[in-house]
């Protein structure tokens, strides 16, 4: 998708968000998104700290690792892929 893009003259940098789409399960336990998961923002998820939210907010940390598995094929996955959310004006929040 970033090579389509480049290729294609869009002015993609590097932290640019790149929306890819969300591959889903048809129902809740398998929703791709937090956008899926709180309905557009309409449906707040509630943390394991009490906390609820609609969408990801500055400071947030993401973290995400994916291992797939069947019987009689290796492995796939990768392993930790983690960012931060930062402010509108780029300065890192501390916690």
């Amino acid at each position: 998708m970033v090579a389509h893009h480049a290729s294609g003259g869009c002015n993609l940098q590097p932290g640019d968000l790149l929306g890819t789409g969300t591959i889903s399960a048809p129902d809740a336990a398998g929703y791709g998104s937090i956008m899926e998961t709180t309905k557009g923002g309409t449906e707040p998820v509630r943390l394991a700290s009490g906390e609820e939210r609609r969408f990801l907010e500055d400071g947030d940390e993401i973290i995400m690792t994916a291992r797939c598995r069947r019987e009689g094929f290796v492995p796939i996955g990768f392993g930790t892929c983690r960012a931060q959310i930062l402010s509108v004006h780029g300065s890192r929040v501390s916690n």
